[in-house]
């Protein structure tokens, strides 16, 4: 492995929202090929755990970190912390998520904001930090955790958080505009459009809607979370340095 197209050995990953679901997914698989992981979220406690269980598994270094993405001093504080703790970070996974199921016609402003500032201004806030950081050291990937919901309108039957499908829209092109700003200093920046996982964020919608999704979706499945780790790997390291602006549906052809 070492010396392949996706070896991570000597790299650091910073992944949002690492302690659970997909964000875990990946820390776990960057852990598997070598890097150095920390992760953080609101929830320290999860992340606590999954740093545990990276270090006795994997043998590598990782350390958990409580972070509300949507305060800027906050993410400051954290970045600090961990380029403290680890010298750098080279990969930069931006997976916070928050989500509000609701009509459109009747989603409060509150709501609305809610997520706005988890899944937009959170990943501006964490990319800005890193970002500084790596421009600095010359090298550095970024992806961004979008979804097939910013790709698509859905049935309201199927997703009805029009908040969260214009947020993930946003992210998907503030990945495009951030890697043609940046590619002059050396840095990546790419994002990965999930279609349906079991998760906790989705437990609810695959729960009333399993058989429809599947029976739409062209390869008749739910997502597994190895493809998932697929396409993160593949973007965090040297298969991807041809491969900046882009967004990856890794969505069993659902957005097509």
């Amino acid at each position: 492995m070492e010396n392949s197209l996706f070896d991570l050995k000597g790299r650091t990953a910073l992944v949002t929202g690492g302690g659970a679901g997909l964000g875990r997914k990946i820390a776990e698989v960057f852990a598997e090929y070598g890097a150095d992981v920390a992760v953080c979220s609101r929830k320290v406690e999860n992340c606590q755990e999954t740093a545990e269980s990276l270090q006795k598994e994997y043998g590598i270094k990782s350390k958990a970190y409580e972070c509300n993405v949507g305060s800027e001093e906050n993410v400051k504080k954290t970045v600090e912390a961990v380029i403290a703790d680890f010298g750098k970070v080279d990969i930069l996974v931006n997976n916070s998520g928050a989500t509000w199921g609701e009509n459109a016609e009747s989603m409060p402003l509150e709501a609305w904001e809610k997520v706005m500032k988890v899944n937009v201004t959170g990943t501006f806030l964490m990319s800005k930090a890193v970002g500084n950081h790596m421009i600095e050291n010359g090298y550095g990937k970024i992806i961004n955790i979008g979804s097939v919901a910013g790709l698509k309108a859905e049935p309201p039957e199927v997703l009805n958080a029009i908040g969260y499908s214009t947020s993930k829209a946003a992210v998907h092109h503030f990945t495009r505009d951030l890697a043609r700003k940046w590619a002059g200093y050396g840095l990546y920046v790419n994002a990965i459009a999930p279609g349906f996982f079991e998760t906790k964020m989705t437990k609810h919608v695959i729960e009333q809607n399993a058989d429809k999704i599947i029976n739409k979706n062209p390869l008749k499945k739910l997502g597994d979370p190895r493809s998932l780790q697929g396409a993160a790997l593949f973007l965090a390291g040297g298969a991807s340095d041809y491969v900046t602006g882009q967004v990856i549906a890794v969505d069993g052809g659902a957005s097509l």
